[in-house]
């Protein structure tokens, strides 16, 4: 069933038309009113037949869980057909529609159910705040056995979470929610940080709208959806492919600069393996579970198994450590419910930078952790991103952890510059103790991690995993899992999302120098140029294209501009007789250049990033258009 929550100062209905499966009612029960409500548009489908009773259970779950975190005990179910295109049978919606009013009258809480089978008219009062707009679908569990659920995510739900901000001064201070407002802090100009605690605290992923990367990657033929793949799975059209390629070999770059051991392994493995079937349940996240001619197997959603196994088989003494394993991994996979998939932002399958650390003990592994803030922040910001102001961080920690480590916590948020939120757990739900993220808040105040590093100390015992101490002993590691970038896909979520955010400010939008398609456009002022300015193009190391579509000057620069070409250089009889071109800047500055100047200046702003070729036909004429 798909469901759309609303919390509403009142809703008023009134049931004005049968339709051909109405229930008969009497003229009393055609109106009704609810202030103060949780209100539940819910339409319900093919998949909830044959499974209404944990339909049932499942939305009066998902209603009071929300209701809960809107403090409110009054709800209005409401049967909404207009939600999907897959309706069920008329007997299976009315089914769970009075078993799940049946469950929440039992809970206690206040239930009123419009009328099923009318046309109605109602008006309605959104409250406004960040919870006030949910959207979920609630699937009973898949028959077919394709998922499997990990008991770490019924883990997490339960984890009761004490949320603070941690001051750069190593205060530590408590927050709550009242009236779905957070309040023990005062987030100043803050706006960013209070958006953050915000989502971060309501614990809810679920989308409400597009969010405006989507019509941006479409706009511009970098990615798009795949109708005829499982939902969260994206068609990368060139321009997109080579930006996602030249993400992927920067980070590359930088991990391997450091010391990590690049490998790649299996993105399946046996689900019934002791050690992995464990390991299963200690990672909060849906797998993917398939039937191969020998056995079942689940698809990975991580790196951490492969190189897990091959640490296993290894030989490893103290003098090796702290020693880092690395993959890219094409792909890893997670079966995400279906009312989270946003965009880039949470998909289903994804490019993760997975890093591994083997570290010898505590010590050695928070100097490890240290290092690797580093790393991450060279690579965030060598993306593009202004480290740290455009991102927050956060802790989560158990509080066992953060006592014995406070002094270590605190430099961490020192050397980041700016309050962190942590949330604390009284013990221990997953395989780590402590692990911290960068994320980026977008328009929406969504936040998504764009890095993260967790400190295991589990998994060496769970794979046996050991290394040689000096005492010539076998010793367990500490393990340290770190994505210096977080998934490469959400990497362009992020870019996209805050050349948006720019573009409220005024600003013009505009890639990285390094990662635009096409760097540098000529426009020809007439034909008889073309040859010229296709000579020009070959001569520069750079993405350069030339429009050679019979328009106007006029109608090219516009186009020019759509496209967010940095460098655009209108070329006719006084740039062929000076030999200086006229460069007109995305950034609205205009220069005169040689192609010697032209050349150095390009060079200097590609600043030794990995390059790449031209992604499309240098001529304009000579593309397709990949959308129609």
């Amino acid at each position: 069933m798909r469901t759309l929550f609303i919390h509403a100062d009142y809703l008023e209905y009134e049931a004005k038309k049968k339709t051909n499966v109405a229930d008969d009612i009497p003229e009393s029960g055609k109106k009704g009113r609810m202030e103060e409500a949780l209100v539940t548009y819910i339409s319900f489908e093919k998949v909830d037949e044959g499974k209404e009773e944990i339909s049932a259970v499942l939305l009066a779950k998902n209603v009071t869980e929300i209701a809960d975190k809107v403090e409110t005990r009054n709800i209005v179910l409401y049967p909404y057909a207009h939600l999907s295109s897959s309706l069920s049978k008329p007997d299976t919606a009315k089914m769970i529609l009075e078993k799940a009013g049946q469950l929440l009258k039992d809970g206690g809480y206040e239930v009123l159910s419009s009328p099923f089978g009318w046309y109605k008219s109602f008006k309605i009062s959104c409250k406004g705040h960040p919870l006030s707009e949910l959207s979920r679908e609630i699937v009973a569990g898949d028959e077919s056995g394709n998922e499997e659920v990990s008991e770490a995510l019924e883990s997490e739900k339960k984890a009761i979470s004490h949320w603070f901000v941690l001051g750069l001064d190593g205060e530590l201070t408590p927050l709550e929610t009242k009236n779905n407002k957070v309040k023990g802090y005062d987030f100043g100009e803050r706006k960013r940080l209070k958006q953050f605690v915000q989502y971060e605290m309501a614990k809810s992923r679920a989308a409400g709208k597009e969010p405006p990367h989507v019509g941006l990657m479409k706009r511009l033929e970098l990615v798009d959806y795949e109708p005829a793949s499982d939902p969260g799975n994206f068609r990368y059209y060139p321009k997109g492919r080579m930006m996602k390629s030249l993400l992927e070999r920067y980070v590359n770059q930088e991990v391997q600069r450091t010391g990590g051991m690049e490998i790649e392994t299996p993105i399946m493995y046996d689900i019934e393996h002791p050690s992995l079937k464990s390991y299963l349940h200690r990672f909060p996240a849906r797998q993917y579970s398939i039937e191969t001619p020998d056995k079942k197997v689940f698809l990975r959603f991580a790196a951490c198994f492969g190189q897990f196994l091959m640490m296993h088989d290894a030989t490893v003494s103290y003098k090796h450590l702290p020693m880092r394993l690395y993959e890219m991994s094409r792909y890893s996979f997670r079966a995400e419910q279906r009312g989270e998939l946003t965009g880039l932002r949470r998909l289903r399958s994804f490019t993760m930078p997975d890093c591994h650390s083997f570290c010898a003990d505590i010590e050695m592994a928070k100097e490890e952790m240290t290092d690797r803030f580093q790393l991450s922040w060279d690579v965030l910001t060598g993306i593009g991103f202004q480290v740290p102001d455009e991102l927050e961080f956060a802790i989560r920690v158990t509080k066992d952890f953060y006592d014995d480590n406070q002094e270590f916590l605190v430099s961490l948020v020192k050397k980041w510059g700016k309050p962190a939120l942590v949330e604390m757990w009284d013990k221990r739900f997953f395989y780590f103790v402590f692990k911290y993220e960068w994320n980026f808040v977008d328009a929406q105040g969504k936040a998504s991690a764009l890095n993260t590093d967790q400190l295991d100390v589990e998994n060496a015992e769970r794979y046996d995993i050991t290394y040689v101490g000096a005492d010539g002993q076998d010793h367990l590691p500490y393990i340290l899992h770190q994505s210096p970038s977080g998934a490469i896909e959400r990497v362009i979520y992020a870019l996209l999302e805050n050349i948006h955010l720019k573009q409220l400010t005024g600003e013009k939008p505009k890639f990285p120098h390094w990662l635009a398609p096409t760097q540098v456009r000529f426009l020809p002022v007439h034909e008889e140029f073309l040859n010229d300015c296709i000579g020009l193009a070959e001569e520069l190391d750079a993405r350069v294209d030339v429009d050679d579509r019979d328009r106007s000057i006029g109608k090219m620069i516009r186009d020019a501009e759509k496209d967010w070409i940095d460098f655009i250089i209108v070329f006719g009889d006084k740039e062929k007789e000076s030999g200086k071109l006229s460069v007109r800047r995305r950034n609205g500055t205009q220069e005169e250049l040689t192609m010697e100047e032209l050349a150095t200046k390009l060079k200097e702003m590609q600043n030794g990033m990995p390059e790449a070729p031209l992604p499309l036909p240098k001529l304009l004429s000579k593309r397709i258009s990949f959308r129609g």
